[in-house]
């Protein structure tokens, strides 16, 4: 699935769930707080999607930007004993995205089960990349909450 895919897809997404959001084109960005920047949006704000191999099976991961990953935490939710990131290689051939592009939405965008952290829901708005690096979306968390079908679990680290 190419960028514009991915991007089509998470568009009729959010539109047949009758969700508002808003679009921002930038240049492309590599790191969470490039994106920020480049969206004019707080780090916090932001949702980072990181797919991961949990034992043998791979998930999607959405984190707040601004935090960093829990890996105990996050193998005791995935009832995993090993995780690790996926690959470049395997992210590509799962979902046909490069890194720093993967929407935070599983099904019927990625078909990967999803896991949200906890935090996410701590502000009003959230922001991501949407299918590739020069494409991001701002949208209300509730409706991220209502809409997403995630597993609703803590992944990142504490302050």
């Amino acid at each position: 699935m190419n960028d514009t895919r991915v991007l089509d897809a998470v568009r009729e997404f959010l539109n047949s769930a009758g969700v508002t959001f808003r679009e921002k084109q930038h240049q492309p960005t590599f790191t969470s707080a490039e994106s920020a920047e480049a969206r004019g949006e707080s780090l916090s704000i932001g949702a980072k999607a990181l797919v991961v191999k949990a034992d043998e099976r791979f998930c999607l991961l959405v984190l707040p930007a601004d935090r960093k990953l829990d890996s105990r935490a996050a193998r005791r939710n995935l009832n995993a004993k090993k995780i690790r990131f996926a690959s470049a290689d395997e992210l590509r051939e799962l979902t046909g995205l490069a890194p720093g592009s993967v929407p935070p939405f599983g099904p019927p965008v990625l078909a990967l089960p999803l896991y949200a952290d906890t935090l996410i829901c701590r502000n009003e708005l959230m922001a991501f990349n949407a299918g590739s690096l020069t494409d991001s979306i701002i949208m209300a968390t509730a409706d991220y909450r209502r809409i997403a079908s995630a597993t609703w679990v803590d992944l990142a680290e504490a302050d």
